[in-house]
């Protein structure tokens, strides 16, 4: 990495708490994941394997040990979590995590119907264990636009309360359903109620698998805000962005104390 004297917004190291990027892998071939988190594991917190695709990937231990072996977190997405509970089956996706080596799990009811209350009652059971992120917001963007933002609130705070380390804002791999409208246009109205509650912002990650989402949030909430479901592409464009390296937010973050935003 070439040295420079540009006053740009400072990066916490990891492990951070803050300014976390996950990275969701849809079914990589495994050589091309393997250059992923070789290339990029320094700007990557977590990877996540997305819905269900750990159960169809042969080498998919293969690849969870170049994430850990990289210093990062991997999970299985929470659409898995909920496939077991459909079944009746949590115990067996217990041992699944627990097999593969997993410290981070993802609790969700974004595609079944399970009340958040439920939910909260699974993330209680498992917080001792692992690290918890969960996720607020529904797969079905019709379903996803009759949520209000008080509800988003409630079962955000509900989620912390039960030992959710970070809760995660719904926006699917495409940016179109949870917190953007089934168009791809941002729930804007939503993300100020989020930002302006009591909720610390840096214990909420924001699915942002588009260019456009992150502009807007990285601006709204500086660059230090959690971003998920980034495309394996996309890694460096949004580190680029976070530090005001690219001119959609090159006035944005003219340097250190922006970082504190």
């Amino acid at each position: 990495m070439f040295t420079h004297t540009l006053n740009l917004p400072g990066r916490d190291a990891k492990p951070r708490n803050r300014g976390l990027t996950m990275v969701i892998d849809p079914g990589l071939p495994s050589g091309q994941f393997d250059d992923i988190v070789s290339s990029y594991g320094d700007l990557i917190d977590y990877v996540k394997f997305g819905w269900g695709t750990c159960l169809a990937t042969h080498d998919i231990l293969g690849k969870t040990q170049a994430a850990r072996r990289n210093g990062i977190e991997f999970y299985f997405g929470g659409t898995l979590f909920e496939k077991f509970v459909m079944n009746g089956r949590v115990d067996e996706w217990y041992k699944l995590c627990s097999d593969a080596g997993a410290t981070v799990v993802e609790i969700s009811n974004g595609a079944i119907p399970l009340p958040n209350a439920e939910k909260a009652e699974y993330i209680r059971r498992f917080a001792d264990e692992f690290t918890v992120l969960s996720e607020v917001g529904f797969k079905d963007p019709n379903r996803s636009e009759t949520l209000s933002p008080a509800r988003w609130i409630e079962y955000i705070n509900q989620d912390l309360d039960a030992g959710a380390q970070l809760v995660i804002a719904e926006a699917r791999e495409s940016g179109r359903s949870g917190i953007c409208r089934p168009n791809g246009e941002l729930r804007y109205g939503l993300i100020e109620e989020i930002a302006e509650s009591a909720i610390d912002t840096n214990r909420l990650m924001f699915e942002a698998p588009t260019k456009e989402l992150q502009i807007y949030l990285l601006r709204r909430l500086g660059p230090q805000v959690n971003l998920g479901n980034i495309h394996t592409g996309d890694v460096i464009g949004l580190e680029t962005l976070r530090l005001g390296l690219r001119a959609d937010t090159i006035t944005d973050f003219p340097g250190p104390e922006a970082a504190r935003a």
